[in-house]
């Protein structure tokens, strides 16, 4: 994949990394590292900026229909509801193009200016992207305190899509479009609130119109790319450094939600959202039950790297490019993993169906999780929910997705090929 190559190996373009917002106050971040172990084939290539137009000179816009996060097609901190206007209408089956912003380096508490948070780290000007700089410079209205930080692109409409259908979402491709991240940890947030982020205390002034004075901690990662895969890179103090796998995802895919209220980008819900589910990368399908006319697809929160829990706030955030395939499923088409209602998010990947539970309380997820993943081993396979039940518990794995978007996550992972005997006998 072309487009993926480029934006990987424009990380050969960093020679140095750092690490932390507010480093200097906070000293148990361990100082920055040098980066100089690129992969020499790949030094010459350039980040994915905005593209000029649907098609780009080496074809790392593979979509039909392109899509750039321009300020006049996000929103920022709000999911679409069914008041909001498509910024774009496709056919269903079409392929759609979307250049995502990540919020990091964009936020309140950093400044609001990509381009000075990121110099901060050695990043060279045309390192920082045309449209995270334009986003942050809008005069779009954001409420560091009230509203999500997520930089949301969208919604594209979907003809044909009608309450009650869903719409199958495949990531056909995702690519990093800086060779660098960031992650966060802020106060009063995260898995361990009052005991993480270390260092000084948020200041008695600290305000949507002081954000910086939260003295929240944000970690420059940047990335590697070496023998064919891509990599984090951390300081692990005086013994060296920590490189970790990085396997990019939309942290965020969803449909508009049926109502006239505004709609909070952090917790996901049955429409989708942030429901940061990290299987759910290149080749992935997932399916939305849709809420209003059109489904009014949308996207954002990419990443590089996320841990199952998501513990500190953040993942490794990033902006990428991705293309989608989005495809409306009406009731019957076979193409549905379930024959019945969905009433929940639902992925699926080459090796796993992949169930999702959402609840403000973890153990209600997980129930939730279980009761979806049995009602599709029923519907799917004839399975008796006691048996279903059974293999469930001696054979899946459930995972939490994530426990810090306020509504939390668990997912099944359900192995396709233990059921090849029973798809094999359905196909004759």
């Amino acid at each position: 994949m072309n487009c993926l190559k480029t934006a990987l190996a424009a990380a050969t373009m960093l020679g140095s990394g750092a690490v932390g917002a507010l480093a200097q106050e906070a000293p148990t971040i361990a100082p920055p590292i040098e980066v100089d172990r690129w992969d020499g084939p790949y030094r010459s290539l350039q980040p994915l900026d905005q593209a000029a137009g649907p098609v780009e000179a080496e074809g790392s816009v593979e979509g039909e229909y392109y899509l750039p996060s321009d300020p006049e097609a996000v929103m920022w901190g709000y999911l679409p509801n069914r008041t909001v206007e498509p910024v774009l209408t496709v056919p269903s089956g079409a392929t759609v193009t979307v250049d995502t912003v990540s919020h990091e380096g964009v936020l309140e508490d950093q400044g609001r200016d990509p381009s000075a948070y990121f110099a901060q780290f050695g990043v060279p000007s045309e390192h920082v992207l045309s449209d995270a700089i334009a986003v942050a410079g809008s005069a779009i209205e954001h409420d560091f305190i009230e509203a999500g930080p997520h930089v949301v692109t969208g919604p594209i409409a979907v003809e044909g899509a009608e309450p009650g259908d869903v719409l199958m979402i495949e990531t056909l491709s995702i690519a990093p479009r800086v060779p660098y991240g960031v992650i966060s940890n802020r106060h009063g947030k995260g898995a361990l609130p009052g005991e993480y982020p270390l260092g000084p205390e948020p200041d008695e002034d600290a305000s949507a119109d002081n954000p910086e004075a939260y003295r929240n901690v944000s970690i420059f990662t940047p990335l590697r790319y070496l023998r064919g895969q891509l990599y984090g890179v951390l300081n692990a103090g005086e013994r060296g450094e920590v490189m970790f796998r990085a396997t990019p995802f939309m942290g965020m895919m969803g449909v508009a939600a049926d109502t006239d209220e505004p709609v909070h980008s952090v917790p996901p819900a049955e429409y989708g959202g942030n429901i940061d589910v990290k299987d759910l990368g290149a080749g992935s399908t997932l399916y939305l039950p849709v809420q209003v006319a059109g489904a009014n697809f949308y996207t954002g929160d990419p990443h590089a790297a996320q841990g199952d829990g998501e513990v500190a706030l953040t993942a490794l955030e990033l902006s990428a490019r991705t293309t989608f395939r989005l495809t409306v499923l009406k009731a019957g088409d076979p193409r549905l993993p379930m024959g019945g209602e969905m009433a929940d998010p639902f992925g699926e990947t080459d090796e796993f169906w992949i169930p999702v539970g959402l609840d403000p309380d973890l153990d209600e997820a997980m129930k939730n999780a279980v009761r979806t993943s049995i009602a599709f081993l029923t519907d799917r396979f004839g399975m008796d929910p006691q048996t279903a039940y059974a293999y469930l518990s001696a054979a899946t794995d459930f995972a939490v997705s994530q426990v810090v978007d306020r509504t939390k996550g668990i997912h099944a992972k359900i192995r396709k090929s233990d059921f090849a005997d029973l798809i094999e006998a359905s196909a004759d």
